[in-house]
């Protein structure tokens, strides 16, 4: 593998950064200075940048993070911090987030580099659950849990909800499961009934529920185990 490459791979450089830093000497191989971008580099080099020794991560990776308020689940934005700026993790740019939360939502966020495990999770096609603990302006209606067990008809949607799940778990709090990921759908469907969604928290994606010990802005890797839920 040429070392420019390889420096890209294990780092958020791009590749003419890469090659500019290699050419002012700022990167060794098997402790000597290497000034050519293409210089070849095999499985048993010893690369070092920055003082720091460099391996490629084996195999894909993945992550639940605890989104705390304020931060946007995107790779970049120019209005609010992302939930990267709570990863500290090589080769931050190849990650992405499965099913985002809005900027006031708290709660699990699954982040990875594996398309095919993401679209399992986020394709209607799986109706993969989501559980959102929920509180609102309003006292809860009678009847709300068997209209969205029903399905609700959404403001600009030519289709109710598919069934959901509603726990009622105090006068203006409870627990939705759905099973599909409309644009801002918990807040719709509140909308639908005349009520307001004044916070809401995700605790669960199909059967990984958010790690308690988590505090808010904190994460951790899956185990295999986790990651064969999906």
């Amino acid at each position: 593998m040429r070392l420019d490459k390889f420096l890209c791979d294990c780092s958020d450089l791009t590749r003419s950064l890469a090659g500019k830093l290699i050419r002012q000497g700022e990167v060794k191989v098997d402790g000597i200075v290497v000034k050519q971008p293409a210089f070849h580099i095999t499985e048993q080099s010893l690369v070092e940048f920055d003082g720091i020794e460099l391996t490629l991560s084996q195999g894909n990776r993945y992550f639940m993070l605890h989104k705390p308020q304020g931060y946007v689940c995107s790779n970049d934005d120019p209005d609010h911090p992302t939930v990267f700026f709570l990863l500290d993790e090589p080769g931050m740019g190849r990650l992405h987030v499965v099913g985002r939360l809005d900027l006031d939502t708290t709660g699990l966020v699954l982040i990875t580099d594996d398309g095919q495990w993401s679209h399992r999770i986020t394709s209607p096609r799986h109706e993969c659950a989501k559980t959102y603990r929920v509180w609102l302006a309003d006292p809860i209606a009678p009847g709300t849990a068997e209209q969205f067990a029903e399905g609700v008809l959404l403001r600009s949607e030519k289709e109710k909800t598919r069934p959901a799940q509603l726990e009622i778990l105090g006068e203006c709090e409870a627990r939705l499961t759905i099973h599909e990921g409309k644009y801002h759908q918990v807040k719709r469907m509140f909308a639908a009934v005349g009520n307001k969604v004044i916070g809401l928290h995700r605790e669960q994606i199909g059967a990984l529920a958010l790690d308690e010990t988590l505090e808010p802005g904190e994460y951790r890797e899956l185990s295999a185990a986790e990651v064969a839920l999906f």
